[in-house]
């Protein structure tokens, strides 16, 4: 088994936690009801991670969370990944969710059209649930058909992932980026 570590830090929603290992991030933990709650959700999750100092390379990651939850623009395409022994679907669904800008949302129907087949919506749903490494892997852009906001599994549930949307400035019920894809094809034509 590969060794984690983990720290925890101060963001503008409460104390978050990162976890790691030598292969990339394996873990975020958004705010709990208190940094102890954060740090016992951390530990039980990821039981035997050692919480040390933030290494170079995961402050970057934890500041770019920092900054992001502060309402900043931040790119995380750069941040190595450990998604351990994750199903493949779920890594592609983690995958099209990373492609996400700030500010923009897809629905679940949407990543399930872009992974071939509009009926896997329920799936994708799952997947995000699952998601170990939320904000880096922006599972909240994701929401229900019709604008609706769809679930979301941290502390806070809905009331969190659209907290989460209004510091992005995203619009849940407005237009998605899968339905601007058709504009941005017209007017490049």
């Amino acid at each position: 088994m590969t060794s984690r570590y983990y720290a925890l830090f101060d963001t503008a929603l409460g104390a978050c936690a990162i976890v790691w290992s030598a292969r990339g991030i394996a873990g975020v933990q958004l705010p709990e009801a208190s940094t102890d709650a954060t740090r016992a959700r951390v530990t039980r999750r990821y039981a035997g991670a050692q919480e040390v100092e933030l290494p170079p390379d995961v402050r970057r990651a934890a500041d770019g969370i920092v900054a992001l939850l502060r309402g900043e623009r931040h790119d995380f395409g750069d941040v190595e990944m450990d998604f351990g022994d994750l199903p493949e679907f779920n890594l592609r669904v983690y995958e099209i969710a990373r492609a996400i800008p700030v500010g923009q949302t897809m629905t679940y129907g949407d990543i399930a059209e872009r992974l071939g087949n509009k009926l896997l919506a329920r799936d994708v749903g799952t997947a995000l649930g699952e998601n170990p490494i939320p904000l880096i892997t922006p599972c909240h852009r994701v929401i229900a058909a019709d604008g609706k906001t769809g679930g979301f599994s941290a502390y806070g549930g809905v009331v969190t992932k659209m907290r989460l949307l209004s510091i992005e400035g995203a619009q849940p019920g407005g237009p998605t980026l899968f339905e601007h894809l058709p504009l941005i094809v017209r007017r490049r034509g």
